[in-house]
């Protein structure tokens, strides 16, 4: 049966599921590959450097984890904030969120066809990284279109390896630990401690992903909440301290981004079996961001924004089957192939201008989606209290999580104005694109101001 605009996805996912959807988001080539960038440029005061970036994304999910509860729907922060702030800002708050998934698709896509070629030493074209990352894409594509359990299922049983893997090197290799290699915490002053904040946050900012469940949850007023927080602990827990273990075992300077830092770690500690199971675990980490980051948060907030007359039409379809936004998906497949494609020609393109404008896309929806929780704490009092979770010490956590956007900002852009400039050039340029193919829509007054409603 092919895709129709009648269908709604259907409720299939479990606490489980949410769990490991939100563990598996945040631990992609950010933990695995690019972490050896953060100690490059902060020492082992990436350590807490990292650990900012991941308490500034638990803060951020607990000031929005109400929104999730109250209104559970694939579109999340695109309907939120479009509720509370018009629709102009819900489809910015949707489509920037979209939009980093689908670069973050890229640059994980590249870095899995990386860590594929380590187990394939013989095959030395320089196409063959190319070849694996396009043939894991199309996989994990294929996956989602085949339903959301399937595809949260397999998220499951991969997240739980992966813990299980991290775990064991974490604490089997505390006993390796040389102090000596923390005697220099900042090597590079208060300005690298800073600069690594936001590779910490690229590392960690796929958890917001759990949001875009809210239509699929069976459960949501119960398992959203559970899954958004403990996810978040989860890998606040288990990174710091396999961080911790790492730098213990490979002084700083040692640390390169031409392989894995854990899996060089975990050869030292373990030999190559060891090794052989880190890169296996990088590989996992890599494939679950992709399978329910990129395809799966993507393909909601396409399908929500479709049927709100955001998006074109055919984006919302549905298969009568598996009850999965098809179209949505292959258009975020063929988006990310392309990108693939320009890294494996550019990669620092891929990987330091977009990733950087990733982070301003993200801190943007962010941004916006927290003034939207603002507002639906302000003015929607009532409704609040007949929620079965709320907010705790309002307005503590939305003020830590403005507070921790602040110092990522600072810290993506101390020694670039002009990618922040870009940034902002590329939104002001999206914004004026939607007022135009949405005109009708401002002159029936639906598109709101901020502080306001949508009618």
């Amino acid at each position: 049966m092919g895709a129709t605009l009648d269908l709604q996805p259907k409720r299939t996912l479990t606490f489980w599921h949410i769990w490991a959807l939100g563990v598996g988001a945040v631990i992609g080539d950010g933990i695995f590959l690019l972490m050896g960038e953060g100690i490059a440029v902060a020492g082992p005061s990436s350590i807490f450097s990292y650990m900012i970036a991941g308490f500034s994304q638990l803060f951020l999910i607990i000031a929005l984890t109400e929104m999730a509860v109250a209104m559970p729907n694939a579109g999340a922060m695109s309907m939120w904030v479009e509720r509370f702030m018009g629709k102009s800002w819900g489809f910015l708050a949707g489509i920037t969120f979209a939009i980093g998934w689908i670069i973050a698709g890229g640059s994980v896509g590249l870095a899995i066809g990386k860590l594929t070629m380590w187990f394939f030493p013989s095959l030395t074209s320089e196409w063959w990284p190319l070849f694996f990352s396009i043939l894991f894409i199309t996989l994990f594509a294929l996956i989602n279109i085949m339903g959301a359990v399937i595809a949260a299922r397999l998220q499951l049983y991969l997240v739980l390896t992966l813990t299980i893997v991290m775990a064991l090197f974490a604490f089997i290799g505390l006993k390796d630990v040389n102090l000596a290699h923390f005697d220099v915490m900042m090597p590079h002053g208060v300005e690298g401690f800073f600069s690594a904040i936001p590779l910490g946050t690229y590392a960690y900012l796929g958890v917001v992903t759990l949001a875009t469940a809210g239509a699929e949850c069976i459960n949501p007023q119960r398992d959203l909440p559970r899954g958004l927080i403990w996810s978040s602990i989860t890998f606040i827990v288990l990174y710091s301290i396999a961080h911790f273990v790492l730098q213990g075992i490979i002084p700083w300077q040692e640390v390169t981004i031409d392989s894995s830092p854990f899996t060089v770690a975990a050869g030292q500690v373990f030999g190559v079996a060891g090794a052989f199971i880190m890169n296996f675990a990088a590989w996992i980490a890599a494939a679950t961001c992709i399978l329910m980051g990129t395809m799966y948060a993507t393909s909601r907030i396409f399908y929500h924004q479709a049927r709100e007359g955001m998006l074109p039409k055919f984006l919302g379809a549905v298969n009568g089957k598996t009850r999965t936004p098809v179209n949505a998906i292959i258009v975020i497949w063929a988006a990310t192939i392309i990108l693939i494609l320009i890294g494996q020609v550019n990669p620092d393109f891929i990987y330091v201008e977009l990733s950087n404008q990733l982070v301003i896309a993200w801190l943007f929806s962010w941004g916006i989606t927290l003034i939207a929780g603002v507002l639906y704490r302000l003015n929607h009092k009532e409704e609040i209290k007949t929620l079965p979770w709320q907010q705790p010490l309002f307005p503590l956590f939305p003020i830590l999580g403005f507070l921790g956007m602040v110092v990522i900002i600072y810290g993506s852009f101390i020694h670039s104005l002009m990618t922040l400039v870009r940034g902002g050039i590329w939104l002001t340029v999206l914004f004026l694109l939607f007022m135009f193919f949405n005109r009708n829509a401002f002159k029936a007054g639906k598109v709101g101001s901020i502080g306001g409603m949508s009618e």
